[in-house]
């Protein structure tokens, strides 16, 4: 997007395995980035199952249940092409968004 952001909290899911990664847990919503530190921007993801990945990914939220049940909807129907990542098969619009402090 023309900037990026520092990566924080990656202590939040805890020290990386002997694999190198972490656990994301289902419903957290996270910075997408390019792999290299403090690339982040404007994308995040939603994590629709437990899910290993690079501890480099900077967890900043969770999903409610409700959220979560229809993110595992989404995750459940498959992504374009097949592959593990791409564009899900089924149509997502987000219209609304609450931030809440915990």
């Amino acid at each position: 997007p023309g900037y990026n952001i520092p990566d924080e909290n990656l202590t939040a899911l805890g020290k990386a395995g002997a694999d190198g990664a972490v656990t994301f847990p289902a419903g957290t919503v996270a910075m997408a980035n390019t792999g290299q530190p403090g690339t982040g921007g404007s994308q995040f993801f939603l994590v629709y199952k437990d899910t290993k990945l690079p501890p480099t990914y900077t967890p900043f939220g969770k999903l409610d249940k409700a959220s979560l049940k229809a993110v595992e909807k989404v995750g459940a129907a498959g992504v374009e092409g097949g592959a593990g990542d791409g564009a899900p098969k089924l149509a997502v619009e987000i219209k609304k968004a609450t931030v809440k402090k915990v």
